[in-house]
């Protein structure tokens, strides 16, 4: 398996030290996410409360969206003049919290480095629109782009990736690709960047065993963000290869990127998941981020700046 622990100075190690110290303290200072509802969490953040401080918006930035079986779909596009490819993008957030339009700095950035359409969908969010709400949206979302980004874009060149969530329901929704689709709908995404995922639902040993220590998740948090998600279900029932895609056949997928700090508590999810991606015959690499939480890559840091090169490199590699 082609796994690579980032290497990287100690200068760098320092300050994600330091900005560990820093997230414990600021989540400290207010109610943990998994003790108020979902709905206070929300309008916090529209509001510009939420701890991390205002989302910033670009102009650039289009809303629209796309038609499927459950209704009307969001989609939030940035694109360069001519984009190479397009990159669907699936935020994080729990299956419950975030938005399209809540990480335009990050998709600008992707469109303007990588030189792609980033398209990110505003999928429905647990517990109001449980499993397999989200899922449907983003299935819906990349039929929508197999039938039209040529059209749309210029482009038959597709990608997909997402953080957290957004990896989960990435590899789910090419799995629905393949098998409700076919091969060729599957095959026309090119590349997988799968950034700190949750894959298996029922919890690896690494976020079992994590415990209450709040550094962006924790075990009570992944476990109150997966019942938003699946409610009342059993672990064997979230283990369910429709639901976990650890579990699912992987074969006849596209080469995919791995990134995960190695202080996550969801480490073993991608540990796992890259394995078995390998091993059912597909190109995949795993890149491992000394010092780094759950969440990293949206911190202004040193290592957080290299994982972003690294994913932009495998963007515009693959697109």
């Amino acid at each position: 398996m082609p796994m690579r622990c980032v290497e990287v100075p100690d200068e760098f190690v320092e300050e994600a030290r330091q900005l560990n110290v820093m997230i414990e303290a600021v989540l400290a200072a207010g109610p943990a996410v998994h003790t108020v509802t979902p709905e206070q969490t929300r309008q916090n953040r529209a509001l510009g409360q939420g701890p991390f401080g205002p989302i910033v918006r670009s102009e650039r930035a289009v809303d629209s969206s796309v038609s499927g079986p459950a209704g009307e779909v969001r989609v939030r596009t940035v694109s360069p003049e001519d984009p190479a490819g397009v990159y669907l993008h699936i935020h994080g957030g729990g299956w419950t919290l975030g938005a399209a339009d809540q990480q335009d700095l990050l998709l600008t950035t992707v469109a303007d480095q990588a030189g792609v359409a980033v398209v990110s969908v505003d999928y429905r969010l647990g517990p109001e629109y449980p499993f397999p709400a989200a899922a449907d949206d983003c299935e819906t979302a990349a039929c929508w782009l197999v039938e039209h980004a040529v059209e749309q874009f210029g482009t038959d060149r597709l990608l997909i990736g997402g953080e957290s969530a957004g990896a989960h329901l990435s590899a789910l929704t090419l799995v629905r690709l393949r098998d409700r689709h076919g091969a060729a709908a599957a095959e026309a995404f090119c590349g997988a960047n799968l950034v700190f995922g949750a894959f298996d639902l029922s919890l690896t040993p690494s976020a079992r065993s994590w415990g209450e220590r709040n550094l962006i998740l924790s075990t009570p948090i992944i476990e109150w963000f997966t019942e938003q998600f699946l409610p009342g279900r059993t672990p064997e029932q979230r283990r369910d290869p429709s639901v976990s895609p650890l579990y699912a056949d992987l074969r006849g997928l596209p080469p995919a990127l791995f990134s995960v700090g190695a202080l996550d508590a969801l480490l073993d999810d991608s540990l796992f998941m890259t394995a078995r991606w390998e091993a059912a015959g597909n190109a995949a690499e795993l890149l491992v981020y000394p010092e780094s939480p759950h969440g990293f890559s949206a911190f202004p840091t040193a290592i957080a700046g290299l994982a972003a090169s690294d994913q932009i490199e495998f963007i515009r590699r693959m697109g």
